[in-house]
């Protein structure tokens, strides 16, 4: 690490009354979409730095534990009351009422994860209505939308289409090895497509036990893996742009990049980073691959080269937990979110065009 001072947030966006969970950029606008736990969904203007629009999308009671962009006129929000709302984007904010509400029956803190490439394949597990296309969402202007999220069984991952809400897939993550329930709850999931020219969608799962598993949605029933990496409950995961790896914290005081090689059902240790204090809420890979982002429980979010997992600086803008990080679709910004109320924004080792 350089001995130079570590940078100051470009911007600081203040508005919310409350822990704010969740950050996400928009994927092609200069927007920023944020979550808190009083239930409030804001959008803020990240050139002018303000807020566009605010709205009370799930209950005071419950609140928000995870806001994801889809496509580029659409987010969804998940509560902690299982709901999960698809919102379409008018140029004053979401819209008054959701297009879709899926609801789960599980309560949990694991975020959950969006796939949203048009040309993914899921073939239902379950039963799903014989008249799907005729009950979908527009889904010609906002695109297919599955999303990955613990289940009603804590330790099921489950795959839902957004735009039909309909469950679609169950992933038990019981193996050859292990049973479902000695996992404990899933904490955090990732969906991905291992590359371009793949159509299946495959999913990673961290859990209570510190253990991840991966699935190839081709045969949901038995995981291609299972791996170990910590000794406490994982937190969170990344995966890369390239979906050759990722990022995983968890609450013991490690934070691991690991490879990832579906077809030949591995997952093995690059790195670990051995920190000072435990916890690790949040973690986001830069799309160019070049850096990562954790937010600690420590106040602190730390940068680090993605590929070789040397640590780069340690921001210190937030004066209690950081819930989350994320990186602009450019890679240019990067948006830190804390229990203080506060998102940071920052620009930090500026991509090379």
């Amino acid at each position: 690490m350089s001995k130079r001072p570590p940078p100051d947030p470009v911007a600081v966006l203040r508005g919310h009354r409350a822990s704010v969970t969740d950050v996400c950029f928009h994927p092609v606008k200069n927007i920023l979409f944020s979550g808190s736990t009083d239930g409030e969904l804001r959008i803020w203007d990240t050139l002018q730095r303000r807020t566009i629009s605010s709205s009370w999308v799930h209950s005071a009671a419950h609140g928000i534990i995870s806001i994801a962009a889809a496509g580029e006129n659409r987010v969804i929000s998940q509560g902690r009351d299982g709901a999960i709302k698809l919102w379409d984007l008018g140029e004053a904010g979401p819209s008054r009422s959701p297009l879709t509400t899926i609801n789960t029956n599980s309560y949990h803190f694991c975020k959950l994860s969006v796939l949203n490439k048009p040309h993914a394949e899921i073939t239902p597990t379950e039963k799903v209505s014989k008249n799907r296309h005729e009950t979908e969402v527009g889904s010609e202007t906002g695109g297919r939308n599955y999303v990955a999220t613990a289940g009603e069984d804590l330790s099921v991952v489950e795959i839902w289409d957004v735009n039909t809400a309909e469950k679609l897939v169950k992933l038990p993550p019981s193996s050859v090895d292990r049973s479902a329930k000695s996992r404990g709850m899933c904490m955090a999931v990732g969906a991905f497509l291992p590359s371009e020219s793949e159509v299946y969608a495959h999913v990673v799962a961290g859990f209570e036990d510190g253990s991840m598993v991966l699935w190839d949605l081709r045969n949901p029933s038995l995981p291609v893996t299972g791996v170990k990496f910590h000794s406490e409950a994982v937190l969170s995961l990344s995966i890369d742009s390239s979906c050759g790896g990722g990022v995983s914290g968890s609450a013991d005081k490690k934070i691991v990049t690991f490879s990832l090689n579906p077809s030949m059902g591995s997952s093995l240790v690059k790195k670990e980073v051995i920190l000072e204090r435990p916890g690790i809420a949040g973690t986001s890979i830069r799309p160019d691959g070049k850096i990562f982002a954790t937010a600690g429980w420590d106040h602190r979010v730390r940068i680090h080269d993605y590929r070789k997992g040397n640590a780069l600086a340690i921001l210190k803008y937030h004066h209690t937990i950081c819930n989350a990080v994320t990186f602009s679709a450019n890679s240019k910004l990067m948006a830190s979110s804390s229990e203080d109320a506060t998102i940071a924004l920052w620009e930090l080792y500026p991509p090379r065009n």
